[in-house]
């Protein structure tokens, strides 16, 4: 019997909605995967891509990374991972670093053996990519085979990757797909094979509403086992829906904001109805008042003649972001502007800052990033594809509106899908959209300036 916590998508480093403790929440989660794995001595930890944000971490989420790895490797639990399209470099990846230093394997065609599994892996492939791709792996002589990859399978939603032709066309069996890139959790079954997203550690975007968590994988007697754990412990969200009646407007949407407990909580507020129009400030200033660690309002109606809006100026900072929302900026126009206004960046570093942001984008393949946004929309991700897996200013990939009716494959009780060699079929689940996967592995300095005072 092997059991291993399969995970993925933690996003470490993502500085969400520009807020340091959001980014050290992320850290926390990966934190609390590891004293798991530790505390249930499981024979591995499987990391199926995105261990970052971006392909450029900063030293303070390396060190975390270091110190969750070397407590694993403390435990004689080794960590098997593959790159991600958030993190993914044109030569050498962090994780091979981390395999130099002995913490991690970075998966590859060639079998790594836990137990009786043989675990492969395959790293995120653009999309232009994949037609040239020849799946062929190594034999093995382990009783299980189960391959480590992140993109966007089939059948899930939002999918881009024939997982069939995979399957169809590997020199390897497969018993399972242990994939990463869609933040919402799910099991389906392809060919005899069970393929499973893990889901993220910590809400990258808005949308993603269930709780955070991540699966645990065991083989025993012919069949594969996949349940779900949750994590208790990770940054509460508060969501506040408000559908506006006919005039009624922004009193309206700050007693909804009353109702929820706000205190350390990042509060998104969602407003609808034939309302009408809200301000963004006087709303978002209730919550902070109220404890809110970060406060967000989208309200993306439209209408058809101008009215005025109330706008506070008790803080002038604050009245220029207001506007600035109102303008209906693109994505990288937002970028531009919190890096030439808002940031700390150095004023001897805005030009190469701005560089770096735009040459990012462009190299995401995300154009849309360039495209207008709608007036007071302000969920867009800092340097996530799609409006993924990760938008509000808070996505890793900003995804958009979950799909009605989704439902996580499995609970944080632990439910378990069964596969057997009878054909018993799992539970079905639908995945958030993932981000956007860029068309090309991003190009820019992959060096990074602290690291030799790091190593």
């Amino acid at each position: 019997m092997t059991r291993v916590i399969h995970t993925a998508d933690t996003h470490l480093g993502y500085r969400q909605y520009h807020s340091p403790e959001r980014q050290r929440d992320f850290l926390r989660a990966f934190e609390r995967v590891v004293a798991d794995a530790v505390e249930d001595d499981v024979d591995a930890v499987v990391h199926a891509g995105d261990l970052f944000h971006d392909r450029r971490p900063g030293l303070r989420d390396l060190q975390g990374t270091v110190a969750a790895l070397r407590d694993l490797a403390d435990a004689d639990i080794p960590f098997l991972a593959v790159v991600g399209n958030h993190e993914g470099k044109r030569d050498g990846q962090w994780l091979d670093l981390f395999e130099d230093l002995g913490l991690a394997t970075r998966l590859d065609a060639t079998p790594h053996v836990v137990g009786d599994t043989a675990f492969y892996g395959l790293d995120f492939v653009p999309r232009s990519r994949r037609e040239d791709l020849e799946y062929e792996f190594a034999d093995h002589d382990a009783d299980y085979a189960m391959l480590v990859s992140h993109g966007l399978f089939e059948p899930f939603a939002h999918a881009d990757w024939d997982t069939e032709r995979l399957l169809t066309e590997s020199t390897v069996d497969f018993d399972a797909l242990l994939l990463g890139d869609n933040h919402a959790p799910g099991v389906e079954e392809v060919d005899g094979t069970w393929v499973t997203y893990c889901g993220s550690t910590e809400r990258a975007s808005a949308t993603e509403r269930d709780d955070r968590g991540y699966n645990l994988v065991a083989t025993e007697e012919g069949t594969v086992a996949i349940s779900r754990r949750g994590i208790p412990d990770t940054r509460s969200f508060r969501f506040v829906d408000v559908e506006l009646k006919e005039g009624e407007g922004v009193e309206r949407v700050r007693e909804a904001v009353r109702e929820h407990d706000c205190e350390d909580a990042v509060v998104v507020v969602t407003v609808t109805g034939d309302g009408e129009p809200v301000s963004p400030a006087p709303v978002e200033e209730l919550a902070i008042d109220r404890g809110a660690l970060v406060a967000r309002v989208n309200d993306r109606r439209e209408f058809d003649e101008e009215q005025e809006v109330e706008v506070t100026f008790a803080d002038p900072d604050e009245a220029v972001r207001e506007r600035v929302r109102e303008l209906g900026l693109s994505q990288a126009a937002r970028d531009v502007d919190e890096t030439v206004r808002a940031s700390k960046v150095a004023d001897s570093n805005v030009r190469d800052s701005v560089k770096e942001r735009i040459e990012r984008i462009v190299d995401d393949g995300d154009l849309e990033a360039f495209e207008d946004a709608e007036p007071a929309a302000e969920d867009a991700p800092d340097d996530v594809a799609v409006d993924d897996p990760v938008a509000d200013e808070s996505t890793d990939e900003g995804s958009e509106d979950d799909p009605q009716g989704s439902e996580p494959a499995s609970t944080d009780g632990g439910d378990t899908v069964r596969a057997e060699s009878d054909g018993a079929t799992g539970s079905e689940g639908t995945p958030d959209e993932p981000a956007d996967d860029a068309d090309e592995q991003a190009a820019g300095t992959d060096s990074q300036s602290s690291m030799e005072e790091f190593l």
